[in-house]
């Protein structure tokens, strides 16, 4: 493996695009990431973009993550969307005892996977026992290790809570081999990620690889990037993947204007209707860009001095990322429409950006009542104004 570091992931990511565009068609049709793209993944050091120093990995700021999770989605959405899941579930390192995490990510593919919230484990001498099934586990398909958040249960059956009556939710971490694979992601959108599900069967987890995931008194490492919960991490992330595909989307019609005389009608370039729509398009992925940015940056700035994340800062990255992803779709739509029979045609491109950006749209990342809960921070003085210059 190519160590990477924070300065180089970028480039790294921009230079893999010809690569990854090229195996495409064959992520599409096989409905996972072909070897050719996940060893180059894994050589440029991509999937430690977020794991901590300590263990080797480049621990990169919020913004350089999100613009290496643009340059791959321009290439292709499934490969971003298991690169990111894959990337932040190694955040989960810094929670974890450093043999521990070094074991899993040191160890060859070094690539974890995990899925939904779901089923309880009940607890056992120096550790766990688990009996379940997981689902949504994108980048299954790549990893060495796999991770499920599960409710915990004491021996005699009593859930056990938290300090504030809770239940107690722990990451669970076990090799692949200790599980089995169902391969049911048979969708319309993303078919590459391979987002499978996943069981154990009577299996028993070391205390040491059960994690308190986003619990400050578990916290290991200090770097400011993991102060930020791996939820939040999530949604700039896929919203910066969102902003790849629309950018492709939008690139492609716009070279297409360039080319394209409609039957019956003037070229695409000279059209006036066209040359303004472009304009409104181009200026409306370049806000949506620049408030998602700005929002990390902001963030990121007042975590580097010291500051912890506040109630104030998770919700503007929530709404920052929720707006950013429902601007980037309907760049993709009004793409896609541009280009008119064009897009109809798979070996263009248009027609499956559309549908992975509709799958993206319809994640957890994307949901509406996102707004209920930014409208309520903001009624009740918990959202602070927008980022400013310093």
């Amino acid at each position: 493996m190519n160590k990477a570091t924070a300065i180089d992931l970028v480039e790294r990511a921009r230079a893999l695009a010809p690569l990854i565009r090229q195996e495409a068609d064959e992520i599409e049709r096989t409905r996972r990431l072909t070897e050719p793209v996940v060893s180059a993944l894994i050589e440029n050091g991509l999937y430690r973009s977020l794991l901590p120093k300590s263990l080797g990995g480049a621990e990169a700021p919020l913004a350089t993550f999100m613009q290496m999770q643009e340059e791959i989605a321009k290439a292709d959405a499934s490969t971003a969307w298991c690169l990111g899941q894959c990337s932040v579930c190694a955040v989960i390192s810094a929670y974890l005892d450093h043999d521990a995490a070094d074991e899993i990510f040191n160890t060859a593919q070094g690539i974890l996977a995990w899925g939904a919230v779901n089923h309880d484990v009940r607890t056992e001498p120096g550790g766990y026992r688990a009996n379940a099934r997981w689902e949504f586990a994108s980048g299954v398909r790549q990893a060495s290790w796999l991770g499920a958040h599960v409710r915990i249960t004491e021996a005699d059956g009593t859930p056990r809570k938290k300090p504030d009556g809770s239940p107690e939710i722990r990451t669970i971490l076990f090799p692949l081999s200790s599980a089995t694979l169902y391969d049911v992601w048979d969708v319309i959108g993303l078919r590459g990620t391979g987002t499978d599900s996943y069981s154990v069967d009577n299996l028993f987890i070391p205390e040491k690889f059960a994690a308190l995931r986003d619990e400050p008194s578990a916290l290991r490492e200090k770097g400011p990037l993991y102060k930020i919960p791996t939820n939040t991490i999530y949604s700039m992330g896929f919203a910066a993947t969102s902003l790849g595909v629309a950018r492709a989307q939008f690139d492609a019609a716009i070279d297409l204007s360039r080319k394209k005389t409609p039957q019956g009608l003037s070229a695409m370039k000279e059209n006036s209707a066209v040359q303004a729509l472009i304009g409104r398009t181009e200026a409306s992925l370049r806000r949506a860009r620049a408030y998602l940015f700005a929002t990390a940056a902001e963030v990121w700035d007042d975590l580097t001095r010291g500051a912890a994340l506040t109630e104030a800062h998770r919700v503007a990255m929530r709404l920052a990322a929720t707006s950013t992803i429902h601007q980037s779709t309907e760049i993709v739509n009004t793409a896609y429409h541009m280009a008119g029979a064009t897009a109809v045609f798979r070996a263009n491109g248009f027609e499956r950006r559309l549908r992975d950006m509709h799958a993206i749209n319809q994640q957890l990342q994307a949901r509406d009542n996102h707004y209920e809960e930014i409208g309520k921070a903001i009624l009740s003085g918990n959202l602070a104004g927008p980022p400013t210059t310093r």
